[in-house]
């Protein structure tokens, strides 16, 4: 099936109900892997970072780690879960190159955070509940690295490279219940949940979940059901999708897919699916059926988790604030509309202006310099906003400069320029180009008479009464100073020595 066979989203809609399920993986920010000591750390030489336990040698026994669990109940507590008394890990059986046990120490039908939901609220201000089936423990699996085919993928490969360095790295897996009742609205529901999830994992503190990096991924489940019934329908699987947008597409797509099987008298097929970034379709990965049975047993070599309650009740405690109840709190002390908080959202601003704000800058100015010139800086290079090399300290210092009449916009966007540029901080930039603004009164006074001689016509019109015409002039003299005047106070002094009055 290609993209031109689909069915239009808005008649797949009159037609079929969507039900939805997200798998959320989420890597812990750990410095050590889920069941040994291997650093974790990123960018290492392959299989660098790995042991017999991590390998899966005979004889190796496994240790849990203690802030492994302790970020797996901080999640489970935010997303109002309710936490185990007591739970056991399991070992998922099912044969892959890149898993070198030949299992996946995981958990099954104990875990440890059961029960919860996540409120999320969707671009018009709707809050939409996703009710959470579970958060479970488990380690990643190593990397896989297929070469010689066009795509990247194990089809049309020569060989495959295997990294075991990701291996055992802990990650936390959160499922939710099926999500009814969203409609035409359910991709949109998938992104915002998903995005939620994301600013709700960065505030415990228990992972950057950058999803660029994997360390935050996600899978779609999609099935359709006639408008009017209960039972679901088959259901696909759109695997590790790594974006909030692709999240939206994936489901979309998904949608009108199954719309376009169903129309034509064909059953879905229960496989995976993967998503492509390009045009926004997905492929078929492998069959996966009810009848699949990965044999879960209890792992023997670990003791059960049996969390203390009071320090359950601890953690509960130490929450800091949620991401919705801390948008709510800044939009109305920032004084900002739902509309410009969610593009401030979407931008990955908000911790950039809070830390700016905190670095003495107005909150008003500091939302100016991000989500304009250093927004439009991110758009063109393609790096995110807040991996642009320059702090939160440094947009607060132009704007105390633009405040004290030492630059102004024009002026501050060259300085914020220079220091991307890696030229030093925003004073050495100033002093580096010579950006100041121009002030002294003397200088601006012959500027100004320059303007008005080589303008005589324009002068003229000035002291005719048409004060709109000294524009021409101040900005003949913003080129004549490179832009560094103050305009207000060149436009009073072209008023003053014409004898007109603004």
């Amino acid at each position: 099936m290609t993209v031109t066979d689909l069915v239009p989203y808005e008649d797949a809609l009159a037609t079929y109900d969507p039900v939805m399920g997200l798998e959320v993986h989420v890597e812990l920010g750990t410095k050590t892997k889920m069941f040994c000591g291997c650093s974790t750390e990123l960018g290492a030489e392959p299989n660098s970072q790995t042991c017999p336990t991590c390998l899966g040698m005979p004889g190796s026994l496994p240790v849990v780690n203690a802030i492994g669990v302790e970020s797996a109940i901080k999640i489970g507590l935010a997303l109002n879960c309710e936490i185990a008394e007591w739970c056991r890990f399991a070992r998922k059986n099912y044969f892959y190159p890149d898993m070198p046990k030949n299992f996946q120490t995981s958990q099954y039908d104990e875990p440890i955070a059961f029960d919860g939901y996540l409120d999320v609220q969707l671009e018009d201000g709707e809050i939409f509940r996703v009710q959470i089936e579970r958060a479970h423990m488990e380690e990643d699996t190593g990397k896989s690295l297929h070469v010689g085919g066009a795509t990247g993928r194990i089809h049309g490969a020569s060989h495959s490279l295997l990294d075991y360095n990701r291996a055992g790295i802990p990650l936390i897996e959160i499922v939710t219940k099926p999500i009814e009742g969203a409609g035409a609205r359910a991709p949109e529901v998938a992104k915002a949940y998903v995005a939620e999830l994301r600013e709700l994992i960065k505030a415990l503190g228990v992972s950057e979940a950058r999803m660029e990096q994997g360390q935050m991924r996600c899978d779609v489940n999609l099935s359709l059901r006639p408008n009017g019934t209960e039972t679901f329908g088959t259901r696909s699987e759109t695997k590790n999708v790594n974006s909030l947008r692709s999240v939206e597409r994936a489901a979309r797509y998904e949608i009108q897919r199954h719309a376009a099987v169903l129309n034509s008298g064909a059953k879905v097929v229960q496989e995976t699916r993967h998503f492509h970034e390009e045009d926004g379709s997905t492929t078929a990965g492998r069959i996966k059926d009810n009848a699949e049975d990965y044999r879960y047993f209890p792992e023997p070599d670990l003791v059960p988790v049996a969390p203390a309650r009071d320090w359950v009740e601890e953690l509960r405690k130490g929450l800091p604030e949620l991401p919705r109840v801390r948008r709510n709190r800044l939009r109305e002390e920032w004084g900002v509309s739902e509309f410009d908080m969610q593009s401030i959202l979407n931008a990955g601003a908000v911790d950039l202006i809070v830390a700016t704000t905190a670095a003495g800058a107005p909150s008003d100015q500091a939302r100016k310099w991000w989500m304009g010139e250093l927004a439009r800086q991110s758009n063109e290079t393609g790096v995110a906003l807040d991996e642009l090399a320059i702090t939160p300290a440094q947009v607060a210092r132009v704007t105390e400069l633009v405040a004290s009449g030492d630059l102004n916009d024009k002026l501050a966007r060259q300085v914020i320029e220079g220091v991307l540029a890696g030229e030093g901080d925003p004073d050495a930039v100033v002093e580096k180009r010579g950006l100041k603004v121009v002030s002294d009164e003397g200088a601006l006074g012959a500027a100004v008479d320059e303007a008005i001689a080589a303008n005589a016509a324009v002068a003229d019109k000035i002291r005719g009464g048409k004060v709109a015409a000294a524009g021409a002039l101040v900005g003949a003299v913003m080129k004549a100073t490179r832009g560094q005047a103050d305009a207000a106070r060149v436009r009073e002094l072209i008023l003053e020595k014409l004898g007109s009055e603004g």
